[in-house]
């Protein structure tokens, strides 16, 4: 089964990366579509998608999406595709211009959040991210957990 959910939009999310929300602030979201080959549409619309590792560049002009992982759909009838391989992102010519700049002058990385299907596109979600450092992830816990204990006294004194 996959690790879909559809929401009201008409968006199906297949793969979120969580671990880059803690790892880094992110301070700009971005949409682009995905360039695949063969049966890796089906194999991600099953779940089968890895963004752990994944980050995304610039090179020549164009934005390509690197270190993604993608199972390789099992009933395919050829398995010639490697599974982590550099991925084409389909963005208007300005907005990859305008991410350049700010990928050089500012030392920010590009990270993808989610993968899902709009309209039957495949598109990733990619956030222009600045790693955060060891005390500012304990102090996001920190807070969070805080949060928690004041909204539960909340529901127990109602």
């Amino acid at each position: 089964m996959p690790v879909s959910h559809k929401s009201k939009t008409g968006i199906l999310v297949v793969a979120e990366n969580r671990q880059a929300r803690h790892n880094f602030s992110i301070l700009e979201i971005f949409e682009a579509g995905v360039e695949l080959k063969g049966s890796e549409v089906k194999s991600i619309r099953k779940g089968n998608v890895q963004l752990k590792e994944g980050y995304a560049h610039v090179r020549n002009g164009e934005l390509y999406l690197e270190g993604v992982h993608v199972n390789p759909y099992k009933f395919s009838s050829h398995s010639g595709l490697e599974a982590v391989r550099k991925r084409k992102l389909l963005m208007h010519k300005r907005e990859i211009v305008r991410i350049h700049a700010e990928l050089s002058q500012n030392r920010y990385t590009l990270v993808p959040l989610r993968v899902y299907f709009k309209d039957g596109r495949a598109k990733v979600e990619l956030g222009l991210a600045k790693g955060k450092k060891l005390y500012d992830k304990r102090a996001a816990l920190k807070k969070r957990e805080t949060e928690r204990l004041v909204a539960r006294a909340q529901r127990k004194f109602r």
